[in-house]
C-alpha cells in the first residue's frame, strides 16, 4: 500500500521595499549679503589718578601692617636644635688655668723632671750640709748648699718649660687645645702662669728645706748671722724665670730638641765664653759682662758666695725679667700670626 505524498509548501519570500525616490540635483544659492562691521567710537574718559593714589573724593587709608613671612626650614631646624642639659658658661682664664694644670700634672715628663730636680737640689744640698762645719756658715747663708744642686737642677726646669709647649706641637694635641679654647693668647698665658707657680713652689721649697736642715745641723757663735730667707725667694724666682724663658722659646721654635739645645746654649755658653774673650783687649769688656751676668754667676751672687758683693743679684734678676718678657712677647706675637 502506497503512502500519499505530502505536497511541498512554497517558501515565504521577504517583502520587497519600494525604490527610494531620486533626489533633485542641488541648485547653488547666491551668498547672503553681510552687514558692514561697526566702527569703534571714541568715548571720552575722565583722567585716572596716578598709580597708588586714592580716587578723588576719598581719604587715603593707612597702609596695612606687614605680615611676617613664615620661618624657613633651616630656621625651624635651628629652633628645634638639641639643647644640652649641661649648663653652658662663658669661658675665661680660670678655665684655661684649670685645663693646663690638669695637663701638666698628668704627664710623665713633669714627674721625671721635677723628681730629678728635687733629687739634685736636696740630695746634693744634704751632702754638702753633712760635709761642712759650723765655721763655714759664718759669712754665708744656710742655703748655700742648695746652690750646688741648683747649678744642675736648673736644667731640669728648662727642660720641663720647653716640654710644656713644644710637646703638644709634636703630638698634634695643640689643635685640640685651640679648638677647645680658640683664644690662643689665653692658652699661652695659662701655660706660663701654671708653670711659673709650679716651678717657683718646687724650687723655693727645696731651697728652704736645705736651709732649714743646715740651720738645724750647724750652730755656734757667729753662725747664721747672714740672712738666708731672701735667697729662698730670689733663688726660686731666678730658676723659675729661666723655665718660663724656655717655655717661650719652645713656643716660638715648636721643636723640643731645638728649644732645649738653644736654652742650654744660653745658660752654658756665657759661662764659658769669657775665658776666650779675655784673650783680646777689644772683647775683654764683653767677656767681663758675660761673666757677671751668666746663669751660674747670677746664682752665686744671689746666694752671697762672695761677701764683697752687696748687690744680692738684683741686676741679674732684672736682666732675666727683661729677657723673659721679650721672649714671651715674641711668643704671643708668633702664636697669633702663624698657623697651628
Amino acid at each position: 500500500m502506497t503512502t500519499p505524498e505530502t505536497p511541498q509548501q512554497p517558501q515565504a519570500q521577504p517583502p520587497q521595499q519600494p525604490p527610494a525616490p531620486q533626489q533633485a540635483p542641488a541648485v547653488p544659492q547666491a551668498p547672503a549679503p553681510q552687514a558692514p562691521a561697526p566702527q569703534p567710537v571714541a568715548v571720552a574718559t575722565a583722567p585716572q589718578p596716578p598709580h597708588g593714589a586714592p580716587p578723588p573724593g576719598m581719604t587715603p587709608m593707612a597702609p596695612a601692617p606687614a605680615v611676617p613671612a613664615p620661618p624657613s626650614a633651616w630656621q625651624q631646624a635651628m629652633n628645634n636644635a638639641y639643647t644640652s642639659p649641661i649648663p653652658i658658661k662663658k669661658t675665661n682664664l680660670g678655665h684655661a688655668l684649670t685645663s693646663e694644670w690638669t695637663k701638666i700634672k698628668s704627664v710623665r715628663s713633669t714627674m721625671w723632671t721635677l723628681g730629678v730636680f728635687l733629687l739634685l737640689v736636696i740630695g746634693i744640698g744634704l751632702l754638702a750640709v753633712a760635709q761642712t762645719d759650723d765655721a763655714d756658715y759664718v759669712d754665708v747663708p744656710f742655703t748655700i748648699p742648695a746652690f750646688f744642686g741648683l747649678i744642675l737642677g736648673q736644667i731640669c726646669l728648662i727642660t720641663l718649660g720647653v716640654l710644656v709647649t713644644s710637646s703638644e706641637y709634636g703630638t698634634g694635641m695643640i689643635r685640640t687645645t685651640f679648638t677647645a679654647s680658640p683664644q690662643r693668647s689665653r692658652v699661652l698665658a695659662a701655660k706660663a702662669l701654671v708653670f711659673f707657680v709650679l716651678a717657683f713652689v718646687v724650687s723655693a721649697g727645696s731651697i728652704f728645706f736645705v736651709g732649714l736642715v743646715a740651720s738645724g745641723a750647724h750652730s755656734g757663735p757667729g753662725v747664721g748671722e747672714v740672712s738666708w730667707m731672701d735667697t729662698v725667694f730670689k733663688g726660686g724666682l731666678y730658676v723659675s724665670l729661666l723655665g718660663v724663658l724656655a717655655l717661650a722659646v719652645g713656643s716660638m721654635l715648636r721643636h723640643s730638641a731645638g728649644a732645649i739645645t738653644t736654652m742650654l746654649g744660653l745658660v752654658l755658653v756665657p759661662a764659658i765664653m769669657p775665658a776666650f774673650l779675655g784673650i783680646w783687649s777689644s772683647t775683654e769688656k764683653l767677656g767681663e759682662k758675660m761673666e757677671e751676668y751668666n746663669a751660674i754667676s747670677s746664682l752665686a751672687e744671689i746666694f752671697k758666695i762672695d761677701s764683697s758683693l752687696d748687690g744680692g743679684g738684683g741686676g741679674q734678676l732684672l736682666l732675666l725679667v727683661v729677657v723673659t718678657a721679650g721672649a714671651l712677647a715674641g711668643a704671643f706675637a708668633l702664636l697669633e700670626k702663624r698657623d697651628v
